[in-house]
């Protein structure tokens, strides 16, 4: 099964590409690695905005974790234009908006982890790491990045 059969098979499809909002590329290739800047999570042409601790709970991370990671998954269709010429995700890198006693980062990126792992199987698991932040442009909830390994 194809990524993306995996993707459909779970009811999920695709968006477009994101485009970048200033002067950087949403993708960079260099030699074996695909670099992927910040995605946030748009959801039906909005920014999934607000904090964690105040506003968002844990069972309000799923919804822009899912918009993230297909985003995320889209540019690496554009860049690579074949999802199977991903090896492997190396490392996600996950920035939380949060008030300053929110401590549950992780449990918040975990559901970006389990999504990845969910499509890409062994080839989703990855390290990461998870940062709590007081802002974020557009006031999104949560900006993740990521570096993946690809087939040469």
């Amino acid at each position: 099964m194809t990524i993306e059969e995996k993707i459909s098979e779970l009811g999920l499809s695709l968006p477009a590409p994101s485009k970048a909002l200033g002067s950087y590329s949403p993708c960079v290739v260099s030699k074996e690695y695909l670099f992927i800047s910040g995605i946030v999570p748009v959801i039906s042409g909005a920014v999934f905005s607000g904090k964690f601790g105040e506003k968002l709970s844990i069972e309000n991370a799923k919804e822009p974790a899912t918009a993230i990671v297909l985003t995320m998954l889209s540019n690496m269709k554009a860049a690579l234009g074949n999802l199977e010429n991903i090896s492997r995700i190396v490392r996600i890198e996950g920035f939380i908006n949060s008030t300053a006693d929110f401590s549950d980062q992780p449990k918040v990126l975990n559901e970006v982890s389990e999504l990845l792992v969910k499509i890409l199987s062994d080839k989703g698991i990855h390290s990461r790491i998870a940062i709590g932040v007081s802002s974020l442009p557009l006031n999104a909830c949560m900006e993740v990045s990521a570096i993946v390994e690809i087939k040469k």
